[in-house]
């Protein structure tokens, strides 16, 4: 646990109540016989339901705020997702990540991201592996996802249950076993997440996800090498990388590349050629 900066906390959360008047928190407006712009040490302390006398503490630096506490500050001052991070920071708080929002969209220009990569299969997953986006060449490569019912769009699911997929792998094992344990490291974020919850639940089935998931391995997904025997591509060595965006942390842009000059980057050369060619003959983007 960092030590924190209570003068500067102080500073902060003054800064943050004088944005604010009664009126705009639901409170009475006592009129223009207030002193102070803003809320007062009071308000805030009512609307974060803690004394005022524990509220001064902490604005003044003589306390370290619990956890509720600093939360209950944050409804209370109305702070953005920013501003909540910096707040913990200067309480000397390790950072907690705030409640996930229930949109799961894919931004325009991570969608255009993944159109300007032309030689390179790339995808934007979520924590749960749910596949949001994917480029052309990713769809040549894997699987049209576009043609995959949205429940089944999720790469570990396909990578148990869809046999032509599992076949591309060279090593199905090693790559399923890292899936799951990136699965298991999401539990301990959210493990109420229902994405998650209904996932397990469809591969209950499955001894292989079982087996690996109770053994509790966790992995934070980075970057790795895969080996795939495309029928259209031939064997492909690639380097995968991930990227997770700053704006949207919950989502990942999984890019797969190739050694310049190598056999593998001609094969995905060829693969770019056949589903450009697919796209201009109005078929779908899909495997060989």
């Amino acid at each position: 646990m960092s030590s924190g900066d209570p003068k500067e906390l102080g500073t902060f959360l003054k800064a943050r109540r004088a944005e604010l008047n009664p009126l705009q928190v639901g409170l009475p407006d006592t009129g223009p016989q207030r002193r102070v712009a803003g809320l007062r040490r009071e308000e805030v302390a009512q609307l974060a339901a803690i004394s005022t006398d524990y509220y001064t503490r902490v604005e003044q630096g003589r306390m370290q705020a619990s956890v509720p506490v600093l939360e209950a500050i944050v409804r209370a001052l109305r702070l953005t997702d920013d501003q909540r991070t910096y707040l913990f920071e200067l309480a000397g708080r390790p950072p907690i990540e705030a409640p996930a929002p229930p949109d799961r969209t894919v931004t325009p220009h991570t969608r255009r991201l993944l159109d300007q990569l032309t030689e390179s299969p790339a995808l934007v997953l979520s924590d749960t592996m749910d596949v949001l986006a994917w480029n052309r060449l990713a769809a040549a490569l894997l699987t049209d996802f576009g043609q995959v019912p949205e429940e089944d769009r999720n790469y570990v699911w396909l990578l148990f249950n869809d046999p032509v997929l599992r076949a591309l792998y060279d090593d199905w094992e090693t790559g399923a076993h890292a899936c799951v344990a990136y699965l298991r490291m999401h539990t301990a974020r959210r493990p109420d997440d229902p994405r998650l919850l209904r996932l397990l639940e469809r591969m209950a089935h499955h001894a292989d996800f079982q087996n690996w998931w109770q053994t509790r391995e966790v992995a934070v997904q980075g970057a790795g090498n895969k080996v795939f025997h495309h029928p259209v591509a031939g064997t492909l060595v690639l380097d995968w990388d991930t990227l997770t965006s700053s704006t949207s942390p919950r989502q990942h842009v999984v890019i797969w590349t190739a050694e310049s000059g190598s056999p593998s980057e001609k094969g995905l050369r060829r693969l770019a050629t056949a589903a450009a060619d697919k796209q201009r003959t109005g078929l779908p983007t899909c495997r060989p």
